[in-house]
């Protein structure tokens, strides 16, 4: 079971990590500043940009974790 939730926690941390550095990208992509002085409406889109990547990776990561977990029932029961 430990092994279990290492897994689960460690997937999750990498999918928001990997979300928000995605978000992060698009924002300067976009040229959008999310470090600017003041909460600008450039700078709290980008923000926004990267707090949904930092959710869309963890939602990745859980789906990632449910069909591995999918996979490992239907090879132990065929």
């Amino acid at each position: 079971m430990p092994k279990h939730l290492l897994l689960e926690g460690l997937s999750e941390a990498l999918g928001f990590v990997g979300g928000a550095l995605l978000g992060y990208w698009v924002t300067e992509l976009l040229g959008l500043d999310i470090f600017a002085t003041g909460y600008s409406v450039s700078s709290m889109v980008g923000i926004a940009l990267v707090g949904l990547g930092g959710g869309l990776g963890v939602q990745l990561a859980r789906r990632w974790r449910a069909h591995q977990q999918a996979s490992a029932r239907d090879d132990k029961d065929g």
